[in-house]
């Protein structure tokens, strides 16, 4: 079996929607919303695995949001049915599930969604700054 989705890195990345350290504002409003639908009980969240902004789509660089799995962790109804289907190895279940965050995150979906929006309109420039680096590394966006 071989995927091309990798486990979640290290460390979430500089602009991972979940890190408490992430200004508002990095991410479309969509995005954000996407964060509060895997808060809902396991039979009731999205099957879809939650990819890293890093990397395209299609890349083979691209892994599991090292965020999401800190955030929502073994209760992902997303992670089970990959590994049920192929789409992930065993281990990449097993780093996604038991995945521990070295900075901190937020508790939930809801809550980094809200503080992510909270500023969308408006955002700074450490935000304006992640935009711009994130649309630099990402062939797949819409500008």
């Amino acid at each position: 079996m071989s995927s091309s989705l990798r486990p979640p890195a290290p460390r979430p990345c500089d602009s991972c929607p979940y890190r408490r350290d992430v200004p508002s504002g990095v991410w479309a409003h969509e995005e954000y919303d996407k964060l509060r639908r895997y808060d809902a009980p396991t039979p009731d969240q999205p099957p879809a695995l939650f990819q890293c902004h890093q990397a395209d789509l299609d890349s083979d660089a691209r892994r599991i949001c090292a965020g999401w799995a800190g955030c929502h962790g073994r209760h992902l109804l997303a992670l089970r049915i990959a590994v049920l289907d192929g789409h992930i190895e065993a281990s990449t279940y097993q780093a996604a599930a038991e995945y521990v965050s070295p900075v901190p995150l937020f508790t939930s979906g809801g809550e980094a969604a809200a503080h992510g929006q909270s500023d969308i309109d408006q955002p700074n420039e450490e935000a304006s700054r992640l935009r711009a680096k994130i649309s630099r590394a990402r062939g797949d966006l819409r500008t």
